[in-house]
């Protein structure tokens, strides 16, 4: 009897909810760990470790490995050929794929690792970019990243170290934010931007949920800017000192 080698029963199982993205883990034929994705027209399968598709471009762990590694022999001058920007591009969407995953399942700690894996890749690409258009055809996305980097760094944090650590993350990831508008010249429209209002209103949501005051970070910047330097260093060792206990 022939083999059945398609997904009917999987997708008739499992609907599509065009309301909501639908994400699962399941146990692959070996006993890994997998996500699947949910689509309209079918489903994405990812692995959780390494690259998404679980390839080994060149032999590196990602492609984004492999390109480091040609700066290591051609030099700081190297530039990515047309091969390897199309290559490039494809592990672009893999790392988005998984973090979309990762977001819907409350994953956050592995959220920010393929989040900071593509904005390192993304970085990369501006440094060694053969066209000056294909650069800003990613940059453009460089906020909606840091987006989901903060939000899931700020969610970590509030599991695992508390509000005002959540309150720092946001508060960091909101600099990140603006450095890419001043970057491209475009700082006036920082304030009015949807993904930075969002972080805004999430940063204060927490504040008044559990009432969370000026943390350490934001007394720092303000005893700068007013030129308390003595008050600075005095929070700065405070800083130093929760680190430590951190640690």
């Amino acid at each position: 009897m022939a083999r059945k080698e398609n997904i009917d029963r999987i997708l008739r199982d499992w609907p599509y909810d065009p309301q909501g993205i639908s994400v699962r883990k399941k146990k692959g034929d070996d006993g890994r760990e997998i996500l699947q994705m949910r689509l309209d027209l079918g489903m994405l399968q990812l692995e959780t470790k390494g690259r998404p598709d679980g390839q080994r471009p060149q032999g590196a762990d990602s492609y984004y490995d492999y390109l480091i590694g040609r700066t290591l022999t051609d030099g700081d001058e190297y530039v990515m050929t047309e091969d390897e920007c199309e290559e490039a591009d494809r592990e672009f969407v893999q790392y988005y794929h998984r973090r979309i995953c990762w977001l819907a399942l409350r994953e956050f700690p592995q959220a920010v690792a393929d989040a900071d894996h593509t904005l390192g890749m993304m970085d990369f690409c501006r440094d060694h970019s053969p066209d000056e258009q294909w650069t800003l055809s990613h940059e453009q996305y460089r906020p909606f990243v840091l987006f989901h980097r903060t939000q899931a760094a700020a969610l970590s944090a509030l599991g695992e170290k508390g509000a005002e650590a959540a309150v720092e993350e946001i508060t960091n990831g909101l600099d990140r934010m603006k450095q890419v508008f001043v970057d491209y010249e475009a700082e006036e429209e920082f304030d009015e931007d949807e993904l930075v209002q969002r972080l805004v209103e999430l940063r204060e949501s927490l504040r008044q949920h559990f009432r969370v005051g000026r943390t350490l970070q934001e007394q720092l910047a303000d005893a700068i800017a007013n030129e308390k330097y003595e008050l600075a260093a005095e929070i700065r060792d405070e800083l130093n000192r929760r680190d430590s206990r951190a640690r």
